[in-house]
């Protein structure tokens, strides 16, 4: 146990100071200022070492909590990185990105306010790359099998870096011209600093992971390589392409120059936030998708919307407004979602602070078309539960001024195109890639792990699921149970009411 007393004589969430609003709107740097290291220890100092940790039970890795905050608490910093590594890849992503369902499931959480795991978490591994201690680990022999992995998502990256280590010899293919998928280009610069995904990639590079960028897999696109062809030349195949058909919204107006998918704005100005965007410095992104001056209107009210939030007021918006369908969660737990659920709480997240409006209970029927036939509006109106049935408040709608508006509603699946074609792979009743007990389609020799067979999920469990499918790719490649970790199976489901 870290503090014997830690518990009860610091009772309190310390959570790091962000930089000034003022500040942090004018670049796209990370919005933390420096740790306090002092805070970091009460926290970690908090934690009971329960006799039932039931973060484990919150988080799908299986990260050894208790153990480094023990070990974070003690200053044994270097043994702290090592029992991090030991469950998660990427810990400096998951403790910038992940919701923290271990914190929901923390036991401090029944009565006080539950221990800051994320922050200890980012924390240590910060500290590891400050330290030189994020080391290439490369396999002590090969086996001379090989494997394909298709996408560079955490899941794909997890996977990658896993059956490395193990000897095998793993090329990951990325359509994108530069490998991180969802991580590279989906998460703003102000909620993870890119030279962090850089420096994971260079220790994977370094173990003899092999990248593939600009490489589609399916179809007939230049550089394009068939999915037949990877399975001919590969012993194995692993899909890791996410779920990333965007949930539409097909309403009147729908056709409207202006509405689109959140990731068609975030994709770009991600780009040229890294300097890969549009003009001479890449700093541009096209005209149309570019927030200054116009009036900005975002359907969805999860992380991706707020996103959205944060990168339009980096833009120079005039106005934005975040719209979400359901009530305004409550600031605590509800008596429905009880400890250790993850309960659905209200948040606000760093882009919330830094302006812009959010409206609740609204229900959009129409966008709007103005007199030059351009996207001149959002027309709204309130919506309210009775029962089973969500129905409109009369006497409440509004149009709300908009030149630009940003579907952020989810995601359906993977792309139903080339690449499940040419494989032959089955789908699911939800349109995932089917798989069984071992992560293996219906193509021998072809698995899967990720959203494109989980569907729309958290960045942990992508992680999570890339461990895992990893263990199973070897078992299948080696013929005998794998050393490799399998913290989570294909019906693992996080806890619900």
């Amino acid at each position: 146990m870290a503090d014997p007393k830690g518990f009860l004589t610091q009772r309190e969430r310390e959570l790091p100071r962000r930089r000034p609003v003022d500040v942090r709107l004018m670049d796209w740097r990370e919005v933390y200022e420096q740790r306090d290291e002092g805070a970091l220890l009460r926290q970690a100092g908090r934690c009971m070492d329960c006799g039932i940790p039931f973060c484990h039970q919150g988080c799908p890795l299986g990260n050894l909590i208790p153990e480094w905050n023990d070990l974070t608490w003690r200053g044994d910093w270097s043994e702290a990185v090592e029992r991090l590594h030991a469950t998660n890849n990427f810990p400096e992503v998951t403790g910038r990105l992940c919701p923290a369902p271990c914190e929901s499931a923390c036991v401090l959480g029944i009565n006080q306010p539950p221990v800051t795991i994320k922050q200890v978490e980012v924390a240590i591994a910060d500290r590891a790359f400050d330290e030189r201690w994020v080391v290439p680990q490369p396999p002590d022999r090969l086996t001379g099998r090989t494997v394909a992995v298709v996408g560079s998502g955490p899941a794909g990256l997890a996977a990658a870096q896993q059956l490395t280590r193990a000897g095998h010899t793993v090329a990951v293919y990325e359509r994108d011209d530069a490998i991180g998928g969802l991580l590279r280009y989906g998460i703003p610069e102000f909620k993870m600093e890119k030279d962090l995904l850089d420096a994971r990639l260079a220790q994977m590079a370094a173990e003899g992971t092999r990248f593939r960028p600009g490489t589609p897999v399916g179809g007939t696109a230049r550089g394009a390589v068939s999915g037949l062809a990877l399975t001919a030349r590969y012993d194995a195949v692993l899909l890791a392409v996410g779920a990333t058909v965007p949930r539409d919204l097909p309403l009147p107006g729908r056709h409207l120059a202006g509405v689109m998918p959140a990731m068609d704005y975030l994709v770009p100005a991600n780009r040229a936030a890294r300097g890969a965007g549009e003009g001479e410095d890449g700093t541009a992104v096209p005209a149309h998708l570019d927030a200054r001056g116009k009036d900005v209107v975002i359907i969805g009210g999860g992380d991706t919307g707020a996103d959205c939030l944060g990168t339009a007021l980096r833009q120079g918006a005039r106005s934005v407004t975040q719209l979400a369908h359901g009530e305004q969660p409550p600031a605590e737990r509800a008596a429905s979602e009880p400890w250790p659920v993850d309960p659905r709480l209200f948040e606000v997240t760093s882009a919330h602070e830094e302006g812009g409006d959010r409206r609740f209970t609204a229900s959009t029927t129409e966008f709007v078309e103005g007199p030059d036939g351009a996207l001149a509006g959002l027309r709204l109106v309130k919506a309210e539960r009775r029962g089973r049935e969500v129905v409109p408040v009369e006497g409440t709608e509004e149009v709300l001024p908009a030149q630009l508006v940003l579907i952020a509603t989810g995601y359906t699946g993977p792309e139903r195109g080339p690449l499940v074609d040419e494989l032959g792979v089955a789908l699911d009743e939800r349109g995932n890639v089917a798989r069984g007990a071992s992560y293996e389609t219906s193509v021998p020799g072809v698995f899967v792990a990720g959203d494109a067979g989980r569907g729309q999920s958290l960045i942990v469990w992508a992680i999570a699921e890339g461990r895992a499918a990893a263990a199973a790719v070897d078992e299948h490649l080696t013929g005998r149970p794998s050393t490799l970790p399998s913290p989570v199976r294909p019906t693992d489901r996080p806890l619900v009411v």
